[in-house]
């Protein structure tokens, strides 16, 4: 499933991305619909018509690719640097809020399946609703429900030292970039480490089709959008957290940062996750609350881009004072049709994360794991911003002792890794970005 070698995933799930994005492609999926999945040949047919599909006139978005295009559509920023004593307790404190995050989602990393109706139920069964804690598991397993197979690492009780994550890969990846690069890294540096640090088999979707691209020596200009129909979905979001970390107060600078990293395999709102993810870490260390942080990242994401058009809803689900059980049903009833890996709807449950947990860190990553979707990385975004606000010192106990200050990792070289190292490290390069800014 969703497999970049397949070429009857890619057709599928090309259908659905040029579906998304305003083209007319119902005749084409009709066809698809009556070929057999082994018919390599009319695939490969549809999947050159789909590339040439036109766009409908009704499409009234506006979503650039490129750097220029992009901070064209926005306002200008005022970048201040964060550079005071409490610096490194709050880098600590987006280390250890994204990785405990991370790992709250993983037992129940399955949209499909575990929605948030059916994490209500099992928490509720469980004694464990809210989720302000671990999740539990239950001995046996009530029936209709099955945890995904890193459970016994990731459960309440069963933690010693954070399992190996993709969520958390990229935040080490990027630390690594920039020690290595500074801040002139460029995508070409980004798609060279990859190919030395990362085992094709823990990359997913885009990642995983960019990389096949990579391999098979794609130009790096058209690596984005060569058979990669994944560019939209939420894998860049995830990685542009140390970008924000080493840019405290400098949200713009953070969000230029990640579009570099973000443009080797995303294109349109799958750049605009990373780039706001960035903007939004960033903005948390001159924020005094999450709401504040949010509203600051909303200035780093064209206006009339599907994400922000989400984000929006949120903000203004939020103002409004609609519930949380009521603003996710909305959420999921609006984009609920995006994947459930996309990077528009789960930046919509993160932001809804952040605005109704109001700076409780317990709250805030409870709420968006219970928000569905990809709830291991929309955790770990949003334990990263509430991390960031509230420094490593202040994390609930609950959360931080398990992880033992030991983080899994599949990046080459940096398994078993000390979160604190990490934070120092990290520490280091946003002195160093802050004097060459």
């Amino acid at each position: 499933m969703h497999n970049p070698l397949l070429t009857v995933d890619l057709v599928g799930d090309e259908i659905d991305q040029r579906r998304e994005t305003g083209y007319e492609v119902e005749a084409i999926a009709a066809q698809f619909a009556s070929t057999d999945d082994a018919d390599e040949a009319t695939h490969e047919r549809l999947l050159v018509e789909l590339q040439n599909a036109p766009r409908s006139s009704s499409w009234n978005y506006e979503e650039p690719d490129d750097l220029d295009g992009i901070l064209a559509t926005l306002p200008p920023s005022t970048e201040t640097a964060a550079m005071g004593e409490q610096l490194e307790d709050r880098i600590l404190g987006g280390w250890l809020g994204r990785i405990a995050g991370c790992n709250l989602g993983k037992p129940i990393e399955n949209g499909w399946v575990w929605t948030p109706a059916h994490i209500r139920q099992y928490l509720e069964l469980a004694n464990a609703y809210p989720l302000r804690d671990y999740i539990p598991a239950l001995d046996p397993m009530p029936e209709g429900f099955a945890f995904v197979h890193c459970w016994p690492n990731t459960t309440r009780g069963r933690i010693d030292g954070s399992d190996r994550d993709d969520d958390i890969d990229y935040a080490i990846l990027g630390m690594h970039l920039l020690e290595t690069f500074g801040t002139a890294v460029t995508t070409r540096n980004i798609a060279d480490s990859w190919l030395f640090f990362l085992p094709y088999y823990q990359v997913y979707t885009a990642e995983r089709a960019a990389y096949t691209n990579l391999v098979r020596s794609v130009p790096l200009e058209d690596v984005a959008r060569t058979r990669n129909p994944y560019r939209e979905w939420i894998g860049a979001l995830i990685r542009g957290d140390a970008f924000g970390w080493i840019n405290p107060g400098r949200p713009r600078a953070a969000a230029r940062l990640a579009y570099v990293d973000a443009s080797l395999s995303h294109v349109a709102n799958g750049i605009y996750g990373e780039m706001w993810s960035a903007a939004l870490v960033a903005a948390a260390f001159t924020s005094s609350t999450a709401t504040e942080a949010f509203e600051a990242s909303l200035q780093h994401i064209p206006p009339r881009s599907r994400l922000r058009e989400a984000l929006d809803d949120v903000q203004r689900m939020y103002r409004s004072g609609l519930s949380w059980d009521d603003g996710i049903a909305e959420i999921h009833q609006r984009y609920g049709h995006y994947s459930w890996v996309h990077t528009v709807n789960n930046a919509a449950v993160i932001a809804a994360g952040l605005l109704w947990g109001e700076g409780d860190y317990a709250a805030t990553v409870g709420l968006t794991v219970q928000g569905g979707w990809d709830t291991d990385s929309n955790g770990a975004t949003a334990g990263s911003v509430a991390g960031v606000l509230l420094g490593g010192e202040a994390l609930p106990t609950q959360f931080i002792e398990p992880l033992h200050d030991r983080t899994g990792s599949a990046l080459f070289g940096f398994d078993q890794s000390r979160i604190s190292d990490l934070a120092q490290r990290t520490v280091v390069l946003a002195r160093a970005a802050a004097e060459s800014a």
